[in-house]
């Protein structure tokens, strides 16, 4: 069983760049691990630091000022190929929710399949809360998984988000798939003791 996701209180990091690739994300050349430790600190590696390894200025993962539990992104976030590291590497570095006005398919499917929750919102939804949290980086945000309701603190502002049902269960209860199915053996062995 994995850590058990319910309800994350946390201040967030602001990207508001649209069309984030999974490139950018984590570039190819760090892809040669298969485990899924280490992708964290080469996260937005060409964004976060010059080529001779200098962080860059100005940009948000090099900001004292931000930091927390929470990525909010620009629309169309995690798009490109296909690239499940990208996903880990944003866990790895501390994230467990990324919020966005969309997510590419194939990004969302892995960012679930590894414990990092994409959150859905509105486009109008998505600019209050970045441009709250580049105003005021203390800003503390609410993401209730239980009631799908994400939630500014200050200002009591919400929006609701949707989740696949299974994956849901699986982030409440710290399931994987093969803890999911060991969960229903009760059920399993019931139905199959009624079976001629």
């Amino acid at each position: 069983m994995k850590e058990k996701f319910g309800k994350i209180i946390s201040t967030c990091v602001p990207l508001r760049e649209e069309n984030i690739d999974k490139d950018q994300i984590i570039p190819a050349r760090f892809l040669k691990a298969t485990t899924r430790q280490g992708f964290g600190e080469n996260l937005f590696r060409d964004w976060r630091f010059t080529p001779d390894n200098k962080p860059v200025e100005g940009f948000a993962l090099n900001n004292p000022s931000f930091n927390g539990k929470i990525l909010v992104a620009g629309r169309n976030f995690g798009c490109g190929s296909s690239r499940e590291h990208a996903a880990w590497a944003i866990h790895d570095y501390g994230f467990r929710v990324v919020v966005s006005s969309f997510f590419a398919d194939i990004f969302k499917n892995n960012a679930m399949n590894n414990r990092l929750l994409p959150v859905q919102v509105p486009q109008e939804f998505l600019d209050t809360l970045l441009g709250k949290v580049i105003a005021r980086p203390d800003t503390k945000v609410i993401v209730d998984l239980a009631g799908q309701t994400i939630t500014i603190m200050d200002t009591g502002v919400s929006e609701t988000f949707a989740i696949n049902g299974y994956k849901k269960e699986c982030f409440i209860h710290g399931y994987d798939d093969i803890d999911f199915l060991v969960s229903l053996k009760d059920e399993i062995a019931e139905f199959e003791s009624g079976r001629v």
